[in-house]
């Protein structure tokens, strides 16, 4: 599916529903309410998104924990899971979807490589994280990373994410 039509889909399958989503984004600094706003009729189901790249957005905007943030960085799926609850609460939508990574050039560890991406999914039935490895440039990991969450939203409301957390 191209990248022009996961936007669409994911869309037309939370209308169809009567759902709507929120997003929480670190290092796709908005990409992924970039692409969802691209579409008209977009404000029926897409709620908003909180872009918070610094742990005190993280904390203050989300609801996401200092001691999470201590344990396991912002990159880990507890922080996205917490973001992604957060965000959820926050703009009272049905599901919310959180992204945090390591886009690069620099700021990667051998443990946490650059490319290394945690996104999470929160909605009542539950909470889904995943951990992604996407190569490239700076720009293109945060491509991949929009792509990626998008994806994950259509999982989601396909049924293909079983039982949540």
């Amino acid at each position: 599916m191209s990248e022009a039509q996961l936007e669409i889909l994911i869309g037309e399958k939370l209308r169809a529903r009567g759902l709507r989503l929120a997003l929480a984004e670190s290092c796709t600094g908005g990409l992924v309410g970039h692409r969802l706003t691209n579409v008209p009729g977009s404000s029926t189901y897409y709620m908003g998104s909180v872009t918070a790249y610094a742990y005190e957005a993280k904390v203050r905007l989300l609801g996401v924990t200092w001691g999470t943030l201590e344990r396991h960085g912002a990159v880990s799926a507890e922080t996205v899971s917490e973001m992604a609850l957060g965000c959820r609460r926050a703009m009272a939508a049905d599901v919310g979807i959180a992204i945090s990574g390591i886009a690069g050039p620099g700021g990667g560890t051998p443990e946490k490589p650059v490319g290394l991406v945690w996104m999470a999914l929160s909605a009542a039935d539950g909470v889904w994280a995943r951990k992604f490895n996407f190569d490239g440039e700076r720009i293109a990991v945060k491509e991949q990373a929009a792509e990626t969450a998008l994806q994950l939203g259509i999982d989601y409301l396909d049924g293909k994410l079983g039982a949540g957390k």
